[in-house]
């Protein structure tokens, strides 16, 4: 793995939060990021279910600092990965293990971070090169899954999403996982919908505060 790879996977692990932003509005995205980042997240995933996602990623990329790290999200073929990467995204999400997207990644050195369901597709993942494995549809497995996984295959990272909710994100880090993706948790489509965009800061603050008190007692 080359400098740069490493050091966006090892970012992502020292936050321990991406969140996934999926919005029926566009033009409401940059207060979102606005409000999620003054509640201390650093990850952010644009999925290409937003309407424009790729244009949206290309228009938001300069005007984030260094600190941050935008990826895109539900991306299951190589010709959107390097779309969204040309556009700026610094990691790749899918919601499933496409081996021609990991490689579209790694040829353009941005981690690659397939979905994955059962510890043969995690290991056939992280054996084709995956940085992180995003443990999808997590709402169905619970923290446990990780710990059970991870104790025959210390080696994988894992990144469950779906079912972690700002009050069980602490239970997934002390199972094992490197990361939570969380979507509609953090994000609250009410609150976003009226403008409350201090609903976000306060999800994000307690989320970032969950993970934190769960690695001090690891």
């Amino acid at each position: 793995m080359t400098a740069a790879r490493t050091t966006t996977v090892r970012t992502i692990e020292a936050h321990g939060v991406v969140a996934v932003i999926r919005l029926k509005d566009a033009a409401r995205l940059r207060a979102v990021v606005d409000a999620l980042a003054e509640g201390g997240v650093r990850a952010l995933e644009v999925t290409m279910t937003v309407p424009g996602a790729v244009d949206l990623i290309r228009q938001l990329a300069p005007t984030l600092s260094g600190e941050f790290l935008l990826g895109a999200g539900t991306v299951t073929d190589a010709a959107t990965a390097a779309a969204v990467i040309d556009a700026g995204a610094r990691f790749v999400v899918s919601p499933v293990f496409r081996p021609e997207v990991v490689r579209a990644c790694l040829d353009r050195d941005v981690p690659a971070m397939p979905g994955c369901f059962s510890p043969t597709e995690i290991l056939a993942a992280h054996d084709g090169g995956a940085d992180i494995i995003k443990v999808f549809p997590a709402t169905a497995l619970g923290p446990q899954f990780i710990k059970d996984v991870r104790a025959p295959l210390p080696q994988v990272k894992l990144m469950p999403t779906g079912g972690v909710s700002l009050d069980n994100a602490g239970d997934w880090i002390r199972a094992g996982a490197a990361a939570v993706g969380v979507g509609s948790a953090l994000l609250d489509a009410a609150a976003i919908e009226s403008g409350r965009y201090e609903v976000i800061t306060a999800n994000a603050k307690r989320i970032i505060a969950g993970v934190a008190a769960a690695r001090a007692k690891k």
